[in-house]
Order: structure tokens, then sequence, then C-alpha cells
């Protein structure tokens, strides 16, 4: 009986330990995203974008604009999420002109839109706010109108 009270002990130090552990990791987690949002993102930018922008955001000059550290990626989530949900034919970033079209991807959903722009958001050197769906859907009623 005493060796299941001392294991029972043990079980418990653990999973009081683990669950501070997990605390301070996620404040150690940036307050622009989740995780869970950057991971799921990350899911969808591989399945719709990484053909043209490329798995390290880099795009292809002259067609696909990058995602690396550009004002067009880390300004207006607005701006962004139309982006995504209307596509696009042109665009000059950083002095450059990217002639490719991108598709509209309206028919991602709300999360998946907010997930893959958090995402974006966060990765290739770029640290900003998580794009949420409450971001997303105003935006999405808008351009329906």
């Amino acid at each position: 009986m005493r060796k299941n009270t001392v294991l029972a002990g043990i079980a418990i130090l653990l999973a009081v330990t683990g669950v501070a552990q997990q605390k301070k990791a996620i404040s150690k987690m940036p307050t622009t995203s989740s995780k869970a949002s950057v991971t799921a993102g990350e899911l969808v930018y591989t399945q719709f974008c990484v053909s043209c922008h490329l798995p390290d955001g880099g795009g292809v000059e002259n067609l696909n604009p990058p995602l690396i550290k550009t004002a067009f990626i880390n300004g207006d989530k607005a701006r962004l999420i139309t982006t995504v949900l209307n596509g696009m034919s042109q665009v000059e970033i950083n002095g450059d002109r990217y002639n490719n079209v991108m598709p509209a991807f309206n028919y991602l959903t709300n999360k998946q839109v907010a997930d893959v722009l958090t995402y974006v958001r966060n990765s290739f050197g770029n640290k900003k706010p998580a794009v949420t769906v409450a971001d997303v859907k105003p935006v999405r009623a808008k351009l329906q109108k």
C-alpha cells in the first residue's frame, strides 16, 4: 500500500510540475499569436500557398510576391484578409512588381483564413499580431455585399 501511495505522490508531483511547465511555456509564447493557430495555419499554407510563395516564403521573382518582412504582410489585416478572400492580379511590393494571378480563396473557412494569416505573420522573420476569426468575419461580410 505504501508503494502505491508513493507512486501516486510522484504522479501528482509530475502532473503539477507538468502544469507549471506548460504555464511557463505558454507565458513565453509570443502574445502575437497562439501556437495552435500557427500550427493550423502552417497546414493551410502547405496545402494552398506553398506552391507559389515557396516553403521559405520567398515567392518567385516577378510572379509571386515574397511574404518575408514586407509592409503588405505586416500591415493592415483587413487588406491582407481581402487579398486571401478575393485574390489579386498584380501587386507592387518594395518596388518590385509581381504579375501572377493569385486566385480567390473564399472557400476557406474564417478560421482557416485567420490561421494561415497568423502563420504567415509569425513566420519568415515576421512577428505581428495574430489574425482572428473576429478579424475575418466583418471583412468577409463586407465583401459579400
